[in-house]
């Protein structure tokens, strides 16, 4: 049987928004109530299956970024593609992914990336507009909702990103 094929994923985001918490769900299935924080980066592996091809998704957890840290964008060198995690209780990570995807372009091109609006277990107190979901949508950027507590779409978000990178830049 052949190798999975290794592909480097990139989680980014505003500090505290759930990017570690999002990893452990998908690869041991588990939800902390404590807030780790991340130094560096964590590596964590898992492989999925996007169409005929096995993946071995590494995820590279990157500390999150707040006014007085900034992601090491060396780190997203040689990436297949990266999530934006923002937490939708606070307006201000959205704005943050934006400035990141940004940032994160320049640094590895075009690959695919998906912004993941975390925390819709709180979606009652989320802070986010529709008419700025809309924008980023407009904009052909791919939006999940989910929750690292309750695992609403954790998976799905990881398979989706799969595949968009064996679509887009063949296996």
């Amino acid at each position: 049987m052949q190798e999975p094929r290794k592909k480097k994923i990139c989680m980014l985001g505003a500090f505290a928004v759930g990017k570690t918490s999002l990893v452990a769900r998908f690869v041991k299935s588990i939800f902390n109530e404590k807030y780790l924080t991340t130094v560096g980066v964590k590596i964590e592996k898992k492989i999925i299956r996007a169409g005929d091809e096995e993946l071995m998704l590494m995820l590279w957890d990157l500390a999150g970024e707040d006014e007085f840290m900034q992601v090491q964008m060396s780190y997203l060198r040689g990436s297949a593609g990266y999530f934006l995690v923002v937490d939708g209780t606070r307006r201000a990570t959205l704005d943050k992914a934006i400035e990141l995807q940004a940032r994160a372009e320049k640094e590895v091109g075009s690959v695919p990336f998906i912004v993941l609006l975390n925390k819709a277990d709180l979606q009652s107190e989320w802070e986010l507009e529709q008419s700025v979901i809309d924008k980023l949508l407009a904009n052909g950027w791919a939006l999940l909702e989910t929750s690292a507590k309750s695992g609403a779409n954790v998976e799905a978000a990881f398979q989706q990103l799969g595949e968009r990178i064996i679509s887009e830049q063949g296996a």
